[in-house]
């Protein structure tokens, strides 16, 4: 909570000259009773390519500050013209009004500045050299750019600042987050195990369609090996002849070996 509040700006002398001091009514509200004062500045920013260019214009110590509502007129001079680069001069730039307290900035105002020369002629037709006695300048104090930042007050500390620690709604958070991990662990292994799984029916698959296929080959093997006896059985029975006997009772190897060949010779013609 900052213990001290802008409540509001009012830009006094506007439009006017170059080289006339800027004048701005400053109204504020404190709450509580401050150790130390509190420091107002005004910036100029020479160039909108390089810092290198601003210009503190002044600062100001307003203290001791009484609590409630306060107001003051805060007086700066101009900017120096030979520290401005001569193509900025006469254009459209930035001043900055900022308050600190025991050397940390709490709040920050900026304001658009319209630099132009004040006759038509000039505007026209700018000379080569920038005429300062000629040129004007219009704040922009309708439209201003408010930005405050948390500091330390003489209350607080840096501690303060930040959320206390809450034991049980921590001890609570992490639980969560454990719970979770273990959520995510498990559905990973859900799914490396689904997919493993799935696998594992693939494989069965092509592993019983193997068999399959095995069986139905053994099966025609088979069948070509029966319709081969059954051709053989046929083309033997064909032959009726009784073999030779000799007189020993052995058949005779003469007769024996025709009807090998006259065996073969059915299959050989087919």
């Amino acid at each position: 909570m900052s213990i001290v509040s802008l409540l509001g700006i009012k830009v006094l002398n506007n439009p006017a000259n170059f080289s006339n001091p800027y004048e701005f009514e400053i109204t504020f509200e404190c709450l509580e009773p401050l150790k130390s004062d509190l420091e107002w500045k005004l910036t100029y920013v020479g160039s909108s390519r390089s810092l290198e260019h601003d210009q503190e214009l002044d600062s100001i110590l307003v203290g001791p500050v009484p609590v409630g509502v306060n107001k003051f007129v805060f007086t700066a001079d101009p900017p120096s013209p030979e520290l401005i680069p001569a193509s900025e001069l006469v254009s459209v730039t930035v001043i900055l009004l900022s308050c600190s307290y025991d050397g940390r900035e709490f709040v920050r105002v900026g304001y658009y500045v319209n630099n132009e020369y004040d006759n038509e002629e000039l505007r026209e037709n700018p000379p080569a050299k920038v005429q300062v006695e000629h040129v004007v300048r219009n704040i922009l104090a309708e439209k201003p750019r408010v930005t405050r930042f948390n500091i330390v007050w003489d209350n607080e500390n840096e501690g303060e600042m930040y959320p206390p620690e809450q034991p049980g709604v921590d001890e609570e958070e992490e639980e969560e987050e454990e719970e979770e991990e273990e959520e995510e662990e498990e559905e990973e292994e859900d799914e490396e195990n689904e997919d493993d799984d799935e696998q594992e029916e693939e494989a069965e698959e092509e592993g019983e369609q193997q068999e399959l296929e095995a069986q139905e080959a053994e099966e025609e093997d088979e069948e070509a090996a029966e319709e081969g006896l059954d051709a053989a059985d046929q083309h033997a029975g064909e032959d009726d002849d009784e073999p030779e006997i000799d007189d020993d009772g052995a058949p005779s190897l003469k007769k024996q070996k025709i009807e090998m060949d006259d065996a073969q010779t059915p299959q050989d013609s087919q």
